[in-house]
């Protein structure tokens, strides 16, 4: 991703403030081990897409603190001037582990898991959080809207209704690794290298004394390309018909039109009559495409009532997330060195679901040998995990609730090494590749964790040591209250 500025500061004053308080006694080098994770899905959804990855360490590895931004922390009068000298030649120095871009994800599981100094692990946590946190958002409503298009072609058009120019090229990139074709946003296409799509809007044929001469004229401009906009006036009784009339025209030049669009109205009563119009004409091939305030439930509900759109544009639902627009995704300091040893770190809190799964962990996905997805595993990073026998699991937090899995099942390792001593040892993947990711493990899933509505949780259990520790960790933690 291209530089505009140093986003060094771009951290919640907090960090700063911890920061200089773990200098001032001494503790900023103290090796620790933080857990990036989310405690639930976006509108109750059975998953999530991780994205976000590549932004996130692209800030992690150009943190600086130059003449502008030490002067401008100088200047608020906080810190001693021996603490601004020493964020002078401040670098990250430590090791990340990410679960890949593009992998389904539950609650609870560690997308990231950082391993630095106190006061390096701390400084990054706000811009983690803000990079993966709406990337696996937006890619996570993506992957639900291709779901809901069932195979049709799917745009993004979320760019005028995003969050600013940042929200604008992080959706367009998380939307396609979601699974979307193409987006309207000609920086997105150039950064990222996403193909784009656009054609008129309803102020071009409106500029022109009649729609026809504007079908026309668009028609002579792109001829090889035209798909013009038919609700400008009157869909069935002007748009469609008279774009029949320069879709017959470009045919006799040896040209092959390419559709129209419906961005208002009853789109299953226009699409059937628009469909219906241009096969009488002989233009079975022609495509229809449809917008207007679309996402994942509405494209459901006028596909099961028959409509005959081929193409779905969608935009504020995705670019912003509209109904959901904010994952809760945290940031918990899991272990810290005590003594060259990893000592085991937990957060209590009368939430049951905010109680934090403590230690240095691996994050497995449980295969059949056949390839289904049976589950996640969440282990103590020394334990040995089995592939066979008889293996029993349990629930975060519900101890009452085991799964066993017997027989034989295959591990694959989510968390994998991207940083280490402040170096990437992980490729940047393709683009391409990460959405061929997202739709390969989504067609893994089961039915009833890809329902829209109400779904089923795909298991996630820990490990009887990491259980054990949990608990001991709890009753320690009880032992030591105040009354």
């Amino acid at each position: 991703m291209e530089r505009i500025e140093n986003y060094t500061l771009l951290t919640d004053f907090y960090e700063l403030t911890m920061m200089g308080g773990y200098w001032a006694h001494g503790r900023h080098g103290q090796r620790v081990v933080f857990d990036l994770f989310f405690r639930s899905v976006p509108r109750g959804g059975g998953y999530c897409i991780a994205a976000g990855l590549e932004s996130a360490i692209d800030y992690v590895l150009n943190i600086r603190f130059g003449p502008d931004e030490l002067a401008y922390l100088r200047g608020l009068g906080i810190f001693p001037d021996e603490f601004i000298s020493a964020l002078g030649s401040f670098r990250f120095t430590g090791d990340i582990d990410a679960v890949p871009e593009g992998t389904v994800v539950l609650p609870h599981e560690p997308l990231l898991r950082v391993t630095a100094p106190l006061w390096e692990a701390q400084l990054i946590e706000t811009a983690l959080l803000n990079q993966v946190n709406f990337q696996t958002l937006i890619a996570t409503k993506a992957a639900r809207i291709v779901q809901a298009a069932a195979g049709d072609p799917v745009l993004e058009f979320g760019s005028r209704r995003a969050q600013g120019a940042d929200g604008a090229l992080s959706a367009s990139r998380a939307a396609f690794i979601g699974g979307v074709g193409a987006t309207s946003n000609s920086l997105a296409g150039k950064r990222f290298g996403i193909p784009v799509k656009g054609t008129m809007a309803h102020s071009w044929i409106m500029s022109f004394p009649t729609e026809l001469e504007a079908f026309r004229a668009y028609g002579s401009a792109y001829p090889d390309s035209c798909l013009l906009l038919v609700d400008t006036y009157d869909t069935l009784k002007s748009g469609v018909p008279n774009a029949i009339v320069v879709a017959k025209e470009l045919e006799s030049q040896g040209h092959r039109f390419v559709g129209i669009r419906l961005d208002s109205g009853d789109l299953t009563l226009l699409s059937r009559g628009a469909r219906q119009l241009l096969d009488q004409a002989g233009l079975r091939y022609a495509k229809i495409v449809a917008s207007n305030d679309l996402d994942e439930y509405l494209i459901q509900d006028l596909k099961n009532q028959g409509s005959k759109i081929d193409i779905w544009g969608v935009g504020t639902s995705l670019a912003t997330s509209k109904d959901c627009p904010a994952l809760g995704g945290v940031y918990k300091l899991a272990a810290a060195d005590n003594g060259g040893t990893m000592e085991p770190r937990i957060k209590v809190a009368n939430n049951i679901a905010k109680i934090t799964d403590p230690g240095v962990k691996e994050l497995y996905r449980l295969f059949s040998p056949k390839g289904k997805w049976l589950g996640d595993l969440l282990a103590l990073a020394h334990e040995s995990v089995p592939e066979s026998g008889c293996f029993e699991t349990r629930h975060r937090t519900l101890p009452h609730v085991r799964r066993i899995f017997e027989g034989e099942w295959r591990l694959e390792r989510l968390l994998q090494p991207v940083l280490r001593n402040g170096k990437q040892v992980r490729e940047v993947e393709p683009l391409s590749q990460l959405k061929q990711r997202t739709l390969e493990q989504l067609s893994k899933l089961d039915p009833q964790h890809l329902r829209l509505k109400n779904p089923e949780l795909a298991w996630l259990g820990l490990t009887k040591g990491l259980w054990q520790l949990k608990q001991q960790l709890l009753r320690e933690h009880l032992a030591t209250a105040g009354p």
